[in-house]
């Protein structure tokens, strides 16, 4: 399995989930039928949007010939992965999100570096990991220059990826336990470098993921989210006690350190940092001002870290004692 020869040629199964993306997925498919290979499929996972994506996707099918649809109650994007995967037909997978619109030389640029990865290693034991640009430019997401937030340090993340499926099955999938937000990728890529696969970057496949322009009407939502990450974050550790994973998650004095002085022990919140936020948004900064608000944003995170730990820890002493 570890030497797979790879052909001239790669079928690729570009597997997505989505959930009430409808105006961005439009954007999404159509840049995935503007592609300069052949052989590919799109393997479109609804996870029970309310958007009206799925009758959409039927009125327009003929708009889309590379694209199967399935769907499935609301159930999380591991889940929503796990069944793309399984439904694929290609005997290699990329994993993109629903929000990324890709360049017409995007499958080109994979099949190239995965071709090159084999001549070098002699094996498929490896995935490759194209560039992901955030823009909030809806009407042109693809003019947005790369940005030094644009880096990732990830070793496998969802967002722009190739890899061959016998790996993802030999690694057993996505963990579905990750429920909430974060970190089911990042898992699964601990369990793909125990396999021994390495990380070959692609920059030439670019994805420009996009979101709308930071508003102060999503820091509630922003909060939830960074507070959902620490709770799988303490998940990801509990499998992979590790020092690298507890770097990864934050879940070290150096991180509750930083992050508290940097919010001053929570005085720059979400209330207090308002004022400073939106005079950025009406300058026209509103990448800037997300920026800045993941000083508040970031706390919420290690707070949530620790306190989903000590939860766990309390937990397991209860089941323990009630034991006794």
């Amino acid at each position: 399995m570890g030497n797979t020869v790879v052909g001239e040629s790669v079928f690729f199964s570009i597997v997505i989930p989505t959930y009430n993306r409808k105006p961005i997925l439009e954007k999404c498919l159509l840049a995935l039928e503007m592609q300069s290979v052949q052989g590919y499929e799109v393997v479109l996972v609804d996870d029970g949007s309310t958007d009206g994506t799925l009758e959409w996707l039927k009125e327009n099918k003929t708009e889309f010939p590379h694209v199967r649809v399935f769907n499935q109650n609301h159930n999380g994007p591991a889940v929503a992965r796990n069944l793309g995967v399984e439904q694929a037909l290609g005997d290699t997978i990329i994993f993109i999100d629903s929000d990324l619109v890709v360049t017409e030389n995007f499958l080109q640029a994979h099949t190239d570096a995965l071709l090159q990865g084999q001549k070098t290693l002699g094996s498929d034991r490896f995935f490759t990991y194209g560039a992901v640009i955030n823009t909030c430019n809806f009407d042109n997401p693809t003019s947005e220059p790369y940005k030094l937030t644009d880096f990732s340090a990830a070793f496998f993340a969802t967002g722009n990826v190739a890899i061959p499926k016998h790996w993802l099955e030999k690694a057993g999938l996505f963990d579905i336990s990750f429920q909430l937000y974060g970190w089911e990728d990042l898992e699964l890529g601990v369990r793909l470098k125990k396999l021994g696969l390495q990380l070959i970057k692609c920059p030439a496949a670019v994805g420009y993921h996009w979101h709308p322009p930071f508003n102060l009407e999503q820091i509630p939502r922003l909060i939830d989210r960074e507070i959902q990450r620490g709770r799988m974050g303490v998940l990801f550790y509990q499998k992979h006690p590790t020092w690298e994973v507890k770097m990864m998650i934050q879940m070290t004095l150096l991180h509750r350190l930083l992050w508290g002085i940097l919010s001053l022990n929570g005085i720059l919140n979400e209330r207090t940092m308002a004022p400073f936020l939106r005079w950025l948004i009406n300058l026209g900064k509103p990448q800037l001002a997300l920026e800045v608000a993941r000083i508040f944003l970031n706390w919420y995170n290690v707070q949530g870290v620790y306190t989903a730990y000590e939860e766990r820890r309390v937990s397991r002493f209860s089941r323990v004692k009630s034991k006794k």
